[in-house]
């Protein structure tokens, strides 16, 4: 920064040239789509839909609103928007808002310009203090976006209340020359969402009566979540139209993309020795949870499920690896079912559930959510040409020997922590467990080989071909018929 002018004389003889900042946004948003460069990089499954209609409105100096529901990645996106500004631009060192030293907007930058001339200092503005955000609350005032008289400063220098010299001004005028974004905006009480209208149509506001003509050099965005649901309040017509583009956000329009995010997202580095295995099975498996969580009739589906939710399952599965194999001395751990199973409270409080949800308890919809997501993927591999969601009952030819095992009366109970070894062993006393195991997932061996025999005993559970006992501490399988004699 040491090289970069420091007067407004030395800014002149350098050449610059003040621009807009939506103008300033659009050139560097041109030149990264003519070098092919990533726009919005780990901004996953946005790529055909959301984004093209970002740069549709970047490009067209449109303010813009993203609506969608809670965990879609909106704040993220705005606040990428700061990659297509320049590393930094000259401000009138001393004024109370940022100004541009040859546009200068208030009273006090253009005594300052006046006063000193080519001598003014200029202070540089960087990339990184260019974004403002705001998050909408019912208590935001007009003054904390606008400004105020301030009273001190009239009585203190002997300056009329009209004088523009006496204002404070509030959050939006201190974002001149930068991106300002306002979240949940619908949150905004109706009058004071009126306040923005003449900022995005004419950039003049009024402060105490006293209206003031301000050519605001700003960029605004807004996030909100969709009106059908959101009983807080609405986003005033008037606002609406004045906001130039409203862009539909979305969750994951493929499995593969929500365990991109889920990968991307989760936190994987943990201090220690532990090694923690999951493979794709479990990544699948996690996935498909908040999938059929965003489907259930036990969910509200117009308060959707955030994709937070998965990522704080998996990373509540690593927690449950890492405790089993503390507790157990083993140097590793892999993915179990039980696992997920010991994770819902990565769900309870990321899910609203409606009447008949909350009928059965947090709990066990939770509990539901995990055996639908086996259920699918085990059929997924097993039903030939398998529709997601169909509940007929269907024959497993390939669990023959398994099924006969246990029609025979045995049981297999597997202990939560039950250590890697042990519970290889006592997944190997199931007839046929093993072999379908590997020709299902080809090249698994150890753990990983252990964890798909138990996910195809869970999912002939959820499928209703075996009996599944949640114990205190543990799972136990057995068969249909077998477990209603011994209940007799």
């Amino acid at each position: 920064m040491s090289k970069l002018p420091r007067t407004l004389g030395e800014l002149r003889a350098s050449g610059y040239q003040p621009r807009r900042i939506r103008e300033e946004i659009r050139h560097n948003m041109i030149v990264a789509l003519r070098e092919r460069r990533p726009i919005f990089p780990g901004i996953i499954g946005y790529d055909e839909t959301v984004i093209p209609q970002v740069v549709h409105a970047v490009l067209a100096e449109h303010n813009f609103l993203l609506l969608g529901q809670r965990g879609q990645a909106k704040t993220r996106l705005i606040r990428s928007l700061t990659d297509f500004l320049d590393d930094a631009v000259p401000i009138i060192d001393g004024s109370l808002v940022p100004e541009d030293p040859l546009r200068p907007m208030t009273p006090t930058g253009r005594r300052l310009v006046a006063e000193a001339g080519d001598d003014l200092p200029i202070a540089w503005l960087e990339r990184a203090d260019r974004y403002q955000e705001k998050l909408a609350t019912p208590d935001v005032t007009i003054a904390d976006l606008i400004g105020d008289i301030d009273p001190i400063k009239a009585m203190s220098r002997k300056l009329d209340f009209s004088n523009e010299e006496v204002i404070h001004y509030g959050i939006v005028p201190r974002s001149n020359r930068c991106i300002f974004a306002i979240n949940e905006l619908p949150d905004l009480q109706p009058r004071i969402q009126v306040g923005l209208l003449n900022i995005l149509e004419e950039r003049d506001f009024q402060i105490r009566g006293f209206p003031i003509r301000m050519e605001i050099d700003i960029f605004m965005v807004f996030t909100a979540n969709p009106e059908d649901y959101t009983n807080r309040g609405n986003i005033i017509t008037p606002l609406k139209d004045r906001i130039e583009a409203q862009i539909i956000t979305h969750y994951p329009a493929t499995l593969e993309d929500g365990i991109a995010i889920i990968r991307q997202e989760a936190l994987s580095h943990r201090n220690g020795h532990l090694k923690l295995h999951i493979g794709d099975l479990f990544l699948h498996l996690i996935e498909q949870t908040a999938i059929e969580a965003r489907q259930s009739d036990y969910v509200d589906r117009g308060s959707g499920v955030s994709a937070r939710m998965p990522i704080t399952l998996l990373e509540t599965v690593r927690s449950a690896m890492e405790r089993r194999a503390l507790l157990t001395g083993d140097d590793s751990a892999h993915a179990r079912i039980c696992d997920l199973y010991q994770s819902i409270s990565a769900i309870t409080g990321k899910v609203e559930l409606v009447y008949k949800g909350e009928q059965e308890g947090i709990a066990k919809v939770a509990e539901h959510l995990i055996g639908r997501a086996v259920r699918e993927r085990f059929n997924e591999l097993f039903v030939p040409n398998y529709r997601h969601g169909r509940d007929p009952k269907y024959e497993f030819p390939e669990f023959l020997e398994v099924l006969q095992w246990f029609e025979a009366g045995n049981v297999l109970e597997l202990a939560d922590t039950m250590p890697q070894a042990e519970f290889e062993k006592e997944l190997g006393r199931v007839t046929g467990l093993r072999k379908t195991a590997q020709a299902k997932f080809p090249g698994q061996k150890g753990g990983e080989l252990a964890a798909a025999m138990e996910f195809l005993l869970e999912g002939l559970a959820q499928n209703f071909m075996l009996t599944k006992f949640r114990l205190t501490t543990g799972t136990r399988y057995a068969d249909e018929l077998f477990a209603m004699k011994a209940d007799d």
